[in-house]
């Protein structure tokens, strides 16, 4: 049965002027090449001062990034390398669960796919697709505080998950998932271990929302107050609001598997093709693509899992199995900052593992941005 959901690799480039995110495909000129750089050799510091986060040392970005085009720090879910982490605009660690060396006791942490702010920005909400669950990190105590769903357990009823693709928190608290594997979008309430709404027949995967969705692989808060639905089978992407109103759907041309659907700025929406080669690509809602980055040879992108809209109107993007974070110039197409070296996993700093969800550091973060337009879910 199924509920309403009511209420509910190019040469880094020098720094430029912000630019607006509407202006995504490339310019018909290009910059001169930059001159050569080199991080600083220089110990410098950055501070979140209310976590008490800080990074000192040298940079561990791919040599010639730079950081003037990140707004800040950013948060990365390392899928393979079992852990979320906070670095900043120099790719310094600021924060890490679990710690290194420190092992939780009775609980398990693998394989996180998405990770976002919570909305107080004190925690962060984890995806686990491939064990089915979800949990609530309290980034001070360094603690899992909520889990929902059991590890290696996938499961439609209470406290269970079929490889949930995704997990946004409401300012209520709530929670709102892509249950992927069962077909539906589900709302779990602040503390609760059963579901009170869901959006789809769990079981029926057909594209035909609401009522029935196929393999929803993406959820993300528009700044109207809807939602992008992104569907992995069929390449769909729908604007709904949570009653369930459909204000436009549509196929994306030229994509073998979309993945995770952005806002980018008005009537623009970023994606990615998780495929190899791979690609990124922003589209209005007809369908029309405006940009396409799809680099080839050694450049060519492997299996990306998300693009972020930057302020400057550049676009970060997470290359998941080339074992990097880039940040991509649309005017230009060149990769202009990187952290992670590409096609090499690791665990060191500057190193990632298989890296699949990120977000901006608050205020820039997506569910802080989003909080005052979200709509309210009644559990």
């Amino acid at each position: 049965s199924f509920w309403w959901l009511v209420a509910a690799e190019g040469d880094p480039a020098t720094p430029k002027p912000a630019a607006s995110a509407r202006s995504a495909a490339p310019a018909a000129t290009t910059r001169a090449p930059p001159p050569a750089t080199k991080p600083p050799p220089a110990a410098t510091t950055a501070v979140i001062a209310s976590l008490g986060l800080t990074a000192s040392g040298p940079s561990h970005l791919s040599s010639g990034s730079d950081p003037s085009v990140m707004p800040g720090p950013i948060l990365i879910a390392d899928g393979d390398g079992d852990r979320v982490l906070i670095i900043d605009a120099r790719g310094r660690t600021m924060w890490q669960f679990p710690r290194p060396g420190v092992k939780q006791t009775g609980q398990t942490f693998k394989a996180p796919e998405a990770a976002w702010f919570t909305p107080n920005r004190k925690q962060v909400v984890v995806a686990s697709e491939d064990y089915h669950v979800i949990r609530v990190i309290d980034i001070a105590t360094h603690k899992i505080v909520y889990t929902y769903g059991a590890s290696g357990i996938a499961g439609s009823g209470p406290n269970r998950l079929d490889h949930p693709d995704g997990v946004l928190m409401l300012p209520s608290g709530a929670l709102l998932a892509p249950d992927a594997g069962n077909c539906r979008i589900v709302v779990i309430p602040a503390g609760g271990h059963a579901l009170t709404r869901q959006l789809g027949k769990t079981g029926t995967c057909v594209h035909h929302p609401p009522q029935t969705f196929s393999d929803p692989s993406g959820l993300f808060p528009m700044t109207n107050g809807h939602y992008l639905v992104t569907e992995g089978k069929g390449g769909w992407v729908t604007e709904m609001s949570l009653t369930g109103t459909v204000s436009w759907s549509i196929r994306v041309p030229g994509i073998g598997a979309i993945y995770a659907t952005t806002e980018a700025g008005p009537d623009l929406y970023a994606t990615v093709d998780h495929v190899f080669p791979g690609q990124v690509l922003t589209f209005d809602h007809t369908g029309t693509v405006l940009w396409r980055y799809k680099p080839t040879g050694s450049k060519a992108l492997n299996k990306p899992s998300l693009a972020l809209a930057l302020p400057n109107g550049d676009y970060l993007v997470s290359d998941k199995v080339n074992n990097r974070i880039i940040v991509v110039d649309p005017r230009t197409n060149t990769v202009v900052w990187q952290y992670g070296h590409t096609k090499v996993a690791g665990s060191s700093p500057g190193y990632l593992n298989n890296p699949t969800g990120m977000d901006l550091y608050p205020p820039a973060s997506m569910l802080v941005t989003h909080a005052a337009t979200m709509a309210a879910v009644t559990p």
